[in-house]
């Protein structure tokens, strides 16, 4: 089997009503994203999605579609597919940076290994060692009252964990995480996002004040790029500290556990550049005594099948105990594939089928095509 062609689609998807959500980077509001498809001379075709954003990776949804078109469609055309050890190296030589396009071609080339073998992705990885993952619903920056009414929709609807986004002004970051405690009692778990919204003075304030409500973690509480700064709020805090815009890399993940700068990094395919970037990201943590968090950039359908199944087949992240970000589809007006993914509301589960086991709806490819 040979790689005939990539193709590279792209899409703009809204957040439903009311499910917009606003972090430190800003509002989001739709999903200017990018599908992947790898084409073959034997008919299969892979499915892969880039969930860019130019805030998290510099990367856009033109500069994806030029990137794939121009460099790495050409870089794997004639080539297997299943031979993903290989590619993966060629990917990786044929540009720098770039991680979520990077990732959504790598994740298809799992899909197309997976159809040719018959297999399902997190066999391919060697096998589930959970069946579910626990989930966690993300209640956004905004006032008070709305963000209440937000996480007593949720908790009604039977979600058993939540993130408060935090980051902005730091007596009303507060105020809604107080609120939402308040609403969920002492049985629920819940963490906070700062998004590298805090100064370092303000996140040692606001995590010595927020240590009374009990927190599960607190996510990236001040900017990235220095490890010193954030293993001298860990020390400050009782409040486990997440790493998630700190590490894209292995660099990364090696600075921050050599600093002892967090206590848990969030890992997911479209940051580090694909599913085994993930994995090593994974084993990285692990010998350096950290745990791993499966986090998200709001994924549609395709990459969020591509979590499910590595969450499902490596024991490093935990999401037991930190439940994962599995929830784009669920903010979405559409999640592009033909069947939706179980998400919920306690957990989610593998789809059933060889290779990432979702398919393409064509149809609301093209109700959201961005060409």
């Amino acid at each position: 089997m040979k790689i005939t062609r990539v193709e590279a689609l792209p899409v703009r998807v809204p957040l439903r009503k009311g499910m917009t959500t606003k972090t430190a980077h800003g509002e989001h509001v739709d999903s200017p994203y990018v599908i992947v498809r790898v084409h073959t001379d034997e008919g299969l075709v892979g499915l892969g999605e880039a969930t860019v954003s130019p805030r998290w990776s510099g990367e856009t949804s033109r500069g994806c579609v030029a990137a794939i078109e121009e460099i790495l469609g050409p870089a794997l055309a004639g080539l297997d597919p299943t031979r993903l050890n290989s590619l993966r190296q060629r990917l990786d030589r044929s540009i720098r940076l770039n991680p979520f396009t990077r990732a959504a071609v790598e994740m298809a080339l799992w899909d197309l290994a997976g159809k040719a073998s018959g297999l399902p992705v997190c066999r391919l990885l060697g096998g589930p060692v959970r069946d579910s993952i626990p989930i966690k619903m993300v209640v956004g920056a905004f006032d008070v009252p709305r963000a209440a009414r937000l996480a007593e929709s949720f908790l009604q609807q039977g979600y058993r964990c939540l993130k408060v986004k935090v980051g902005l002004d730091p007596e009303e970051d507060f105020e809604r995480v107080r609120a939402v405690r308040d609403l969920a009692g002492p049985a629920i778990p819940i963490g906070i996002d700062a998004n590298g919204g805090w100064d370092p003075p303000a996140a040692r304030r606001m995590l010595k004040k927020l240590e009374p409500l009990n927190l599960l973690f607190a996510e990236q509480p001040i900017s990235p790029g220095d490890p010193r700064a954030l293993s001298s709020l860990r020390a400050s805090t009782s409040i486990p500290i997440m790493a998630d815009e700190s590490v894209f890399t292995l660099s990364d993940a090696w600075g921050l556990a050599s600093a002892q700068a967090a206590d848990i990094l969030s890992v997911y395919p479209g940051k580090t550049g694909g599913i085994a970037a993930s994995i090593e990201m994974v084993h990285v943590a692990q010998a350096a005594g950290l745990a791993c968090h499966l986090g998200s950039n709001l994924e549609l359908g395709i990459a969020s099948a591509a979590m499910i199944h590595l969450a499902s087949a490596v024991q490093g992240i935990q999401s037991e105990r930190y439940p994962a970000d599995l929830i784009g589809p669920l903010y979405h007006e559409a999640d592009l594939i033909r069947r939706p993914l179980d998400l919920g509301p306690a957990a989610a589960r593998l789809p059933d089928g060889p290779g990432l086991g979702v398919e393409l709806d064509e149809e609301q490819l093209e109700r959201w095509s961005a060409r």
